[in-house]
């Protein structure tokens, strides 16, 4: 193993992971300020992930396949217009995702308060009905 060869198995991402790709025969015709060059190279060329406020990732199972949900919350570093511009079936369809998203957050956040309400009053011990809340609903 060569001086700039490191073992890299818990962080793939690094310029010594790609150095050891390369061929030894080849990596062993360069000398040391061409590595160097190609690792300053690899250092810039390999994206650096930045902080999060929430990052938030989870799988969610079905009985017919597995998927995964991924929420990131954190400052806006990518280019500030897209490649492409957006028209037709796929505005529509992030106007939809993103008001389904917005719809559901709220849902989530009013049951969620909802509960924590309803737990602080049973602890207290103050009952606004007659009974239990499932009694009332069910004299409906």
């Amino acid at each position: 193993m060569n001086q700039w060869q490191h073992s890299t198995k818990s962080n793939r991402l690094t310029p010594e992971y790609y150095l050891n790709k390369i061929e030894p025969q080849i990596l062993d015709s360069l000398n040391t300020e061409q590595i160097h060059a190609v690792k300053s190279l690899l250092n810039q060329a390999i994206p650096k992930p930045s902080p999060k406020i929430v990052d938030l990732r989870f799988t969610v199972d079905f009985i017919i396949s597995r998927f995964y949900v991924v929420l990131f919350v954190g400052r806006e570093r990518r280019q500030g217009t897209r490649p492409y511009r957006v028209t037709g079936i796929t505005k529509l369809g992030n106007i939809i995702a993103a008001s389904l998203l917005l719809i559901c957050l709220n849902l989530l956040i009013t049951a969620f308060l909802f509960l924590l309400l309803y737990l602080i009053k049973s602890a207290v011990g103050v009952n606004l009905f007659d009974g239990h809340l499932i009694d009332q609903i069910k004299k409906f």
